[in-house]
């Protein structure tokens, strides 16, 4: 019961995150300040849970072999959801903005679910490992909402309806997590693959659409900066994972 509170609370809480993307509405210049910062934290919070924690999990509980193949699955998944379904483009402005606002929740509903999965899973082996996989993709889903709330607002959406849906795409966690877990005892066998595949998942993420955002910064004191932020994500991951675990 302890677990299954854990989980709902972490899905809660990560699906609350929609809510974020009101920060738009606030002046722009505070807004990129706050995007800066977020992105590089962001980035360095899941290099740090994907090679901090998940892997040397994951390897720990199953055979290497099988753990770096669902890494790569993992990888090669959000890659195919990020180009398929979640950054579906309108070319030369002939397509109607409502498909491509709606391919949007249901693209990004679907990577909610996953994370819902992955959150889940991640208890189900130790609720420290839990608790790192959850502010891992927290601090990812910020930057991301706000860019989910922007893609709404532009595609015809009012603020309350953009905040609405947006907040019922983002639940779909909560079901990936109630998935995972009441069918636990079908999938236990491969906790540790699922973990694994939630490093590929997170690395992916750090390296794909976070880090290039940051290479954006010319500037080198910004940069400087940046990279600090960068390695602050990643000793937050380290001093909680050995505060939790004591590894």
């Amino acid at each position: 019961m302890e677990t299954l509170i854990a989980i709902l609370l972490s899905t809660i809480v990560v699906s609350l995150v929609s809510f974020v993307g009101i920060i738009t509405l606030f002046k722009k210049k505070f807004l990129n300040k706050f995007l800066r910062i977020i992105v590089g934290f962001a980035a360095g919070s899941m290099a740090g849970a994907a090679f901090l924690v998940l892997l040397p999990e994951a390897i720990e509980t199953s055979s290497s072999q099988s753990v770096f193949i669902f890494l790569l699955l993992g990888v090669v998944a959000f890659f195919v959801l990020e180009n398929f379904l979640h950054w579906y483009h309108c070319h030369k402005g002939n397509c109607k903005v409502h498909r491509f606002t709606y391919l949007n929740l249901i693209g990004d509903g679907l990577h909610n679910f996953i994370d819902g999965m992955v959150i889940a899973a991640s208890y189900l082996v130790s609720i420290p490992l839990g608790i790192v996989t959850t502010i891992a993709v927290m601090f990812h889903e910020i930057p991301q909402e706000i860019g989910d709330f922007g893609i709404l607002i532009y595609g015809g959406f009012s603020k309350r309806k953009a905040l609405f849906y947006n907040f019922l795409s983002a639940l779909t966690a909560v079901v990936g997590a109630m998935f995972a877990y009441f069918f636990k005892f079908g999938i236990s066998n491969y906790y540790a693959l699922l973990v694994a595949f939630a490093a590929g998942n997170f690395i992916y993420m750090a390296m794909a659409d976070l880090v290039p955002e940051l290479h954006k910064e010319e500037k080198i004191k910004k940069s400087a900066i940046q990279l600090l932020i960068f390695l602050l994500g990643v000793l937050l991951i380290w001093f909680i994972s050995i505060t939790f675990t004591g590894g």
